[in-house]
């Protein structure tokens, strides 16, 4: 008994369905690669710096200013008027602690550094220190208020 094969009449391999599932897969593949490859050029992760170890070494020195702040009791209460413009930011601290004439204000973005900015607030009469709210997207913020010698982390949401 000696079996041949059938031949299925087409003849064409364009025109089998199985052939097409066949390419699909590493054409898939292609085509995936083209578009992780643009995504990686065109974005900016940020999260690379540059000198490391420099800044591994700067991290006793930022830590030492958080130790600071604390020693001070500093407290920090940040409020935004209702028209989104104006920010305000009010300093407790214990006996020790004397007021700075301009604070420096860090709003850094948690996933994204090029949306981080920063602002000067200064003192007024009221004790309080007040500047222009920068226009800043959607979410959570860490925010880093310092002076001189310490600084104080604090969470600011926009809704």
């Amino acid at each position: 008994m000696i079996s041949t094969l059938k031949n299925t009449g087409s003849g064409i391999w364009y025109k089998e369905p199985y052939v097409w599932l066949l390419i699909l897969f590493p054409l898939s593949a292609v085509v995936m690669g083209i578009i992780m490859i643009s995504l990686a050029i065109r974005s900016d992760d940020g999260l690379v710096v540059d000198d490391y170890y420099k800044q591994g070494l700067e991290i006793n020195m930022a830590l030492e200013r958080d130790r600071v702040a604390e020693y001070y009791g500093i407290d920090t209460d940040i409020s935004v008027d209702e028209s989104g413009k104006r920010i305000t930011v009010h300093l407790n601290g214990n006996d020790m602690f004397s007021m700075p004439e301009t604070l420096h204000v860090g709003f850094i973005h948690r996933t994204r550094s090029g949306f981080d900015q920063t602002i000067i607030l200064t003192r007024s009469h009221d004790g309080n220190y007040h500047a222009s709210m920068p226009a800043l997207v959607r979410g959570n913020w860490d925010v880093l208020i310092e002076a001189d010698n310490w600084r104080k982390f604090s969470v600011y949401s926009i809704e």
